[in-house]
């Protein structure tokens, strides 16, 4: 005869409501992450999912995996799957419809290692990927080749990241990003950034974050502390609408920039997300109340299984235009189109100019008045002070970023 053993009962589901957890197990930012929504279970106890999102998720194992903090989730609309935070976090199915031009590497990111962990595209300044985990794992990620806590950089890709820095003095900034390196203990990310600045030709530090918007609780004293030894140092983040701008992230930017720490922000365009006037417009002032200054608007990028979140460019023009002379310029970030290859950054600026020549330039107002602008006689726009004032200074290095890997350094 066989003997069967009782069966250990279900562990009750933990809680992921924020009625269901005590305060201060919500607002500790280990606590949130500890417990980031993975599994259609998890997220159907948070809201009601449509049949989109459910086969999105089905499918999601073999494209991009799902992660957002509690506090991120609680954020959406139970009811309306429209929700800009349902869209930017759930899977849809049409993510598996990858298209020719969608690139894996659609900033051409992995033609320009020197190093490990280190992108150098520009002359003087570096991308440094500190960590490869994530807050969320947004659905527009143009990084979901690396990202997700698979092939974390390794202390040797650190050291490594750092000596190339300090044996190239063209880097005048180091961007940190990854993955988000908030997500390092606030010991090991004092300890690098004190030893970035610790190399003479580094002037400015910036850091890519998007814990202040999916869980600001992160932004807490010790972190505040620990950056603010490091300054001129740099914090931009990533707010795409304004259901994101809430009470506790808005505490959060502004806690450090009552720390000296200045913040900026990169919306992505996205469509059906952020895609009018209106709502670019309410997320822009709402940033600016905030003391968070827009930095750049992003055309999407080609990564796979992202067309269905693309705006047509045109639209994006039109949209800026919106913005554009309609709001206090400072509002008004950059609208700029990231060149697939690697080729950097273009703007992507209306035309205001209808004709140009020597003696006269004809715009069009943001309102579209026609008015003339008389050009001055004298063209020569040498500033003979030049010669005195950077005296014994050699020219801007500008070169590659990633000269040194073909041995021209």
């Amino acid at each position: 005869m066989v003997r069967h053993l009782p069966l250990a009962p279900l562990a009750p589901a933990a809680p992921l409501r924020r009625g269901d957890v005590p305060e201060a197990q919500w607002n500790d930012w280990r606590w949130q992450l500890g417990h980031m929504l993975t599994k259609v279970d998890e997220l159907a106890r948070v809201v009601d999912l449509s049949a989109a999102e459910r086969e999105g998720l089905a499918a999601s194992a073999a494209l991009f995996r799902v992660g957002l903090t509690p506090y991120y989730a609680s954020l959406m609309d139970p009811d309306h799957a429209s929700c800009p935070i349902r869209l930017q976090a759930i899977p849809r199915a049409l993510e598996a419809d990858i298209r020719d031009e969608e690139l894996r590497d659609p900033l051409g990111e992995d033609s320009h290692m020197p190093a490990p962990s280190i992108v150098h595209k520009y002359p003087d300044r570096v991308l440094f990927l500190v960590v490869d985990r994530c807050g969320i794992y947004c659905r527009h990620c143009n990084r979901r080749r690396l990202v997700g806590g698979d092939e974390p950089p390794t202390t040797a890709d650190l050291d490594a990241g750092l000596a190339y820095i300090a044996r190239t003095p063209r880097i005048r900034d180091v961007l940190l990003s990854g993955g988000d390196p908030l997500l390092l203990s606030t010991r090991r990310l004092d300890h690098l950034l004190g030893r970035l600045r610790a190399i003479p030709h580094v002037e400015t530090i910036r850091i890519g974050t998007r814990l202040p918007v999916v869980c600001p609780m992160r932004i807490d004293d010790e972190l505040v502390a620990a950056l603010r030894k490091h300054h001129p140092l740099f914090i931009n983040t990533h707010f795409n609408h304004i259901k994101e701008l809430t009470p506790e992230a808005r505490a959060g930017c502004e806690r450090l920039v009552d720390a000296g720490i200045p913040v900026g922000n990169q919306t992505v365009l996205l469509r059906g997300i952020n895609s009018s006037v209106r709502s670019l417009r309410a997320l822009m002032r709402g940033l600016l109340r905030s003391r968070v200054r827009p930095y750049y608007l992003f055309q999407g990028d080609t990564v796979i299984g992202t067309d269905h979140l693309r705006t047509p460019v045109e639209a994006a023009m039109e949209l800026y235009r919106g913005l554009r002379g309609w709001m206090n310029s400072m509002a008004v970030p950059m609208l700029v189109l990231d060149a697939p290859g690697g080729h950097g950054k273009v703007p992507l600026i209306p035309s205001y100019i209808e004709s140009l020549d020597d003696e006269r330039v004809i715009v069009r107002t943001y309102r579209g008045t026609r008015v003339e602008y008389p050009q001055p006689r004298d063209r020569d726009c040498t500033v003979p002070y030049d010669e005195i004032q950077f005296a014994g200074t050699p020219p801007d290095d500008d070169r590659e970023g990633s000269a040194e890997a073909a041995g021209s350094s």
